[in-house]
């Protein structure tokens, strides 16, 4: 009887990477038609286009533990922000960049007006303490919610405002920096120690690296499960499989759902929506530099809360000579996918000229559920439910791709 895995996100993946290669039996099944969850990459007329607006973060130790990064070609964005700000003088951007990446760029970060002097010299003691602590570590401190730890720390409410806000705001999926003071020091680690980067290919190249390391039988897509009984997995189809052992690689909800338990009320998401646009090379705004740094917005009232230019990035991304434009808007509820194209278009001519209300709109994902909520009073959820039953994923310790993986590796180990 094989190790039945129900999902086939990052979390289900790497759960059976680990057990293949300790040479146990496995079988994933996953409603969808590709392998990876919400880490996916559609093709649409030629250009790939992420699942909504998502990079790999190189130092996650996961991520090096499992996946080859030379095989996926990854392409890094440089670390630091171009931030979009209306200044009463005229002035519209500024640039915050990462010394300890580029030293030369050390004298533009000291006099940026992104924050003060304090706050760099801060930031220069926020490194130093992120540091000295492992991942355990910073997970197992008393915490607050990251407004109030920044202010705590001795930050401005000028750095917050131009550069917390609006950047980890996108990271985190949510504008008022409630998420846990834990996971931002976290994120905050792994975007100094390592690099912001996509594959050339598109974030779906991850999961699609870790099922080829699979048999080919050993993973069933369009396979959608209906309940558990025991050790026995029941389809939708009707089918039903014996199982040595039951790994949920699934949300929450779909996990009660499965047991036939009452739906966990408590489960609430951050959501994201992204919307993509193409534009001919030749037509790029002047303004619109190709500097491979994410582009903030501190004006979060606006469509447009942060963009990249991948093409910048990841050339591969687009047909050649083809300009590929992301996005991303933070709090809405329900999109009208037209409108809200027409009002990014209508807030970028501001930004960059008459020529932006010529990009085509390719695509808008709207992800409802993109990651899980993670607050101060966040409680990690055990990975072992029943002698024969377990579960992983992000929904059981801390909204990432390295939680994802980290709960599947140590779901393997336990089994």
């Amino acid at each position: 009887m094989p190790i039945v895995i129900i999902g086939a996100g990052m979390a289900g993946l790497t759960c059976a990477n680990y057990l293949y290669q300790r040479g146990r039996d496995i079988l994933l099944v996953d409603a969808q038609d590709v392998p990876g969850g919400r880490v996916r990459t559609d093709i649409v007329d030629g250009f790939r286009l992420d699942r909504g607006f998502q990079i790999l973060l190189t130092a996650y130790p996961e991520a090096q533990r499992l996946l080859n990064y030379t095989a996926l070609d990854l392409q890094r964005f440089r670390s630091g922000a171009a931030i979009h700000h209306d200044e009463p003088s005229g002035g519209n951007w500024m640039k915050l960049l990462n010394p300890f990446s580029e030293p030369l760029s050390v004298f533009q970060t000291l006099f940026s007006p992104v924050g003060t002097l304090s706050d760099k010299l801060l930031v220069a003691d926020l490194i130093r303490r992120v540091q000295s602590l492992s991942t355990s570590e910073l997970f197992t401190q008393p915490a607050v919610t990251t407004a109030t730890y920044l202010r705590d720390f001795g930050f401005s409410e000028q750095i917050i405002e131009r550069f917390f806000r609006p950047f980890f705001g996108g990271v985190f999926l949510e504008d008022d920096l409630t998420t846990s003071s834990n996971f931002f020091e976290f994120c905050f680690k792994n975007f100094f120690l390592g690099d912001a980067a996509i594959p050339a290919l598109g974030i779906g190249e991850i999961p699609k690296q870790l099922a080829s390391r699979l048999p080919g039988d050993a993973i069933r897509l369009n396979t959608p499960v209906d309940r558990l009984e025991g050790k026995t997995v029941h389809l939708a189809s009707g089918e039903s499989i014996a199982a040595e052992a039951i790994v949920l690689a699934v949300d929450a909800r779909s996990a009660a759902r499965l047991m036939g338990n009452e739906e966990p009320n408590s489960t609430r998401f951050n959501h994201t929506t992204c919307t993509y646009f193409s534009a001919p090379a030749a037509d790029r705004p002047a303004s619109l530099k190709a500097d491979k740094l994410l582009m903030l917005n501190t004006k979060r009232s606006s469509s447009v809360h942060n963009l990249a230019i991948l093409t910048d990035v990841a050339p591969a991304c687009a047909p050649a000579d083809q300009l590929l434009v992301s996005v991303s808007t933070q709090g809405l509820v329900q999109v009208d996918a037209d409108a809200l194209a027409r009002q990014v278009r209508s807030e970028l001519t501001g930004w960059f000229g008459e020529s932006v209300q010529g990009w085509r709109h390719l695509q808008t994902d709207h992800l409802p559920e993109a990651l899980p909520t993670y607050g101060p009073d966040a409680q990690h959820r055990p990975l072992r439910l029943a002698e024969h039953l377990y579960q992983c994923g992000d929904q059981t310790a801390y909204p990432s791709l390295n939680a994802a993986m980290q709960s599947g590796r140590l779901v393997a180990e336990l089994i």
